[in-house]
């Protein structure tokens, strides 16, 4: 497991509670710092506070969607570096291009294998911007 100093850091974004939970647990287990919200507008407030290298965005949340936070992500040159995978039920070929023409790095369909999840995280974080 990695030191403090130097660990990457992701933000979860779901207004499900037990996704978050379980999520926040299997990603500290993996070495990340993790912080958790449940909805657009906080996860916009800790991303500016919390410069997270990864966020991992529901899409269906209430207040602002998801793909309208990877949008605002997109359009912040101060977060040029933050990765973006969204994590949602919405598993049509439709709702995932619209999450990657939104600035997604990747597209992810619940339900999830976390072995998946993680490699998927691995791969995004080795990937850079």
């Amino acid at each position: 497991m990695e030191t403090t100093v130097g660990r990457r850091k992701i933000l979860v974004v779901d207004d499900e509670r037990n996704i978050t939970t379980a999520l926040q647990f299997l990603l500290e287990r993996s070495g990340y710092e993790v912080r958790c919200v449940g909805d657009g507008l906080a996860a916009l407030a800790e991303v500016e506070v919390f410069t997270p290298d990864l966020v991992l965005l529901d899409v269906m949340m209430p207040g602002m969607n998801g793909y309208e936070v990877c949008q605002r992500i997109r359009e912040n040159a101060d977060w040029y570096g933050t990765r973006v995978m969204m994590l949602t039920a919405k598993g049509r070929e439709v709702d995932a291009q619209k999450g990657i023409a939104a600035g997604a790095d990747a597209y992810v369909t619940k339900p999830f294998s976390t072995r998946d999840l993680l490699a998927q995280v691995r791969r995004i974080l080795e990937q850079g911007r």
